[in-house]
């Protein structure tokens, strides 16, 4: 029987609910999502929007990639909750860190893709994970990054001119109608990372609200990671998750 890819479909992946251990002490809830039966080709390390404002491992996006990518494209997606924070997944330990602390939070995420041998990982950070993303990224052994509705609000002129000398990829999606960072104000304040490579969305917002939003974040996604796997389909003829 055919299924619609859309909403909160989930498709076919091998699924393991893993901790992270942080340098500080801190134990973190996390998911792993691997392709059913084939080797990924390429890793999703996800860093989710603001803990204050309701973001988690389950932000609708990361979510939303961890349901379909491994299925649609052969991509292993980590995802995980930030120090402090409660997602249905349950709570890792520690306080909210300003976007400081969580540096040790992305340190252990690489340290379990090294461990478990996950082939080129990508950092995917929405918002606030972002600001993690820019501001700690070049420490890690990285293809690149996704940079999905980057503020900008916590990362400095000076740490984002840093990425200029680096060769990891970046590319950030700028929603046109975004709350905090539109193009314009995103091609001045990107402008000391020329390598930085910037999407404006049209009709974009900073949620990604709406299925014609999500199949184009995760097409950008998959464009970077794996574009053999494009168009990705909308229609799932395979077994039932």
């Amino acid at each position: 029987m055919s299924t619609e890819i859309r909403g909160g479909a989930e498709l076919p992946a091998r699924r393991e609910s893993v901790e992270l251990q942080t340098s500080d002490g801190l134990t973190l809830v996390a998911e792993l999502a691997l392709p059913l039966t084939a080797d990924p080709v390429a890793t999703i390390v996800a860093l989710h929007p603001l803990p204050t404002h309701g973001g988690f491992m389950d932000s609708h996006i990361l979510r939303k990639a961890s349901l379909r990518l491994p299925a649609l494209a052969d991509i292993a997606v980590l995802r995980f909750n930030f120090r402090g924070v409660t997602s249905p997944h349950g709570t890792s330990e520690g306080e909210f860190g300003e976007g400081i602390d969580e540096q040790h939070d992305l340190s252990a995420a690489m340290d379990f893709v090294k461990a478990r041998g996950l082939p080129h990982p990508w950092v995917v950070g929405w918002s606030f994970g972002t600001e993690v993303a820019l501001k700690f990224g070049r420490a890690h052994d990285l293809d690149g990054m996704v940079l999905l509705s980057p503020p900008l609000h916590r990362t400095s002129p000076e740490e984002v001119a840093a990425w200029a000398a680096s060769d990891t990829r970046v590319v950030a999606l700028i929603p046109e109608l975004d709350d905090y960072l539109r193009p314009a104000e995103a091609a001045e304040r990107f402008a000391g990372a020329p390598n930085i490579e910037l999407v404006n969305v049209e009709g974009g917002k900073h949620l990604w609200v709406g299925e014609s939003q999500t199949y184009r974040v995760l097409s950008e996604i998959v464009q970077r990671l794996n574009p053999a796997a494009l168009p990705l389909p909308t229609v799932w003829d395979g077994p039932a998750a």
